[in-house]
């Protein structure tokens, strides 16, 4: 499987280039060919970026002729779909954009709901959102009502706050409520890949503007579909790991009178690269059931001394009075590409309901 960054390379510049030769017969793509054995060094958003600068350098003349293109390639060239979108669809809202019509603008944003099944066209809607939030979202409420499930999940998708990979819409932050009529529109929707972008983009929106994620989860609730319940379970993962009481009880996690037992570690020195190995039980000491969502946090040691910490899902567990879990996990340090560990104290504590643990800690040593 290639690394995202390998996901729009040669290969993807050698069909862009192709496509304009055979909708352009007289225009010969050089900004394209030259950006082809350029991409390698490049992350993949600055490959999309590349690629859409020589699309613009190739095809001359304002929007509509660059709309045209791309609709003429949509039609006659069967390769044209896959990750090459990206750069077109890109191009298509920058050329709009600089064009400053509202007519270039609302044909843009048709272009991209159009393309977005052949791959996704949520990272260049976020240029059209830049430029005139207000505008856009009146035609995306139309989105929630079509019959693709590709453009209803654009529709979601493309106005995540914090969407992966793309470059940030400031306003969407700054004015939270502006897109909970979207979500409001499809979290009922009968595709599991609509509800899963709604979920996604309520727990987008949940990192800065909890109290809104939770009460619109709770009026979701309120009239609950089948789906409704794993929606909003999802829609608010980050929140129960951060231990928020609103969402904590929405969910049914109520406070528990527990006696924990851990965490105890395997081992009390890890190199990095290797693993420590936990384990802990819990009983409930109460007169009731007690519904527990049940993580652990990592307490990490920085180069400068401070410490972070990161919360991993265990499980979700009902315990009847008196009844006693045994929960284990081995916890890696194995260094990744986005993750640097760093020798010193580190800790491991359970969180359950919200409640943390006493802290087991443990020495991470160089390798």
């Amino acid at each position: 499987m290639p690394f995202a960054d390998e996901l729009v390379n040669g290969h993807t510049a050698r069909l862009l280039t192709q496509a304009v030769r055979t909708v352009l017969p007289g225009v010969e793509p050089a900004a394209l060919r030259a950006a082809a054995p350029r991409l390698d060094t490049l992350a993949l958003r600055e490959r999309t970026d590349l690629l859409r600068d020589a699309l613009l350098a190739d095809v001359p003349g304002d929007y509509a002729e660059l709309a045209r293109v791309v609709r003429a390639a949509r039609d006659g060239v069967p390769e044209f779909g896959g990750w090459l979108i990206w750069p077109v669809t890109s191009a298509v809202a920058t050329k709009a954009v600089a064009e400053g019509t509202d007519a270039a603008f609302d044909d843009a944003m048709a272009l991209l709901a159009d393309l977005t099944g052949r791959l996704t066209s949520e990272f260049a809607l976020r240029v059209l959102l830049r430029h005139d939030l207000d505008r856009a979202l009146g035609i995306i409420a139309g989105w929630t009502a079509s019959p693709d499930a590709d453009v209803r999940r654009l529709a979601s998708e493309g106005t995540r706050p914090y969407l992966p990979w793309s470059v940030r819409v400031p306003e969407l932050t700054a004015r939270p409520g502006a897109t909970v009529p979207v979500l409001d529109a499809l979290h009922r929707d009968g595709s599991e890949y609509v509800r899963r972008s709604v979920a996604n983009h309520l727990n987008d929106l949940s990192r800065d503007h909890a109290g809104l994620a939770v009460a619109t989860a709770r009026r979701w609730l309120d009239d609950p579909a089948p789906t409704t319940g794993r929606v909003v379970r999802h829609g608010l993962r980050t929140l129960v790991r951060r231990g928020h009481p609103g969402a904590l009880e929405l969910l049914g996690f109520t406070p528990a009178t527990l006696e924990i037992d851990g965490p105890v570690l395997d081992r009390t020195r890890v190199p990095i690269g290797g693993s420590v190995r936990f384990t802990a039980t819990i009983r409930n000491t109460g007169a009731e059931d007690a519904r527990l969502a049940i993580d652990y946090v990592v307490h990490h040691h920085r180069a400068n001394g401070s410490q972070s910490t990161r919360t991993f899902k265990l499980t979700t567990r009902t315990l009847a009075p008196d009844e006693t879990i045994a929960v284990t996990r081995e916890h890696s340090f194995r260094p990744l590409t986005t993750r640097r560990y760093h020798p010193g104290p580190h800790a491991i504590a359970l969180q359950i309901n919200g409640v943390t643990s006493d802290r087991a800690e443990f020495q991470l040593d160089s390798p």
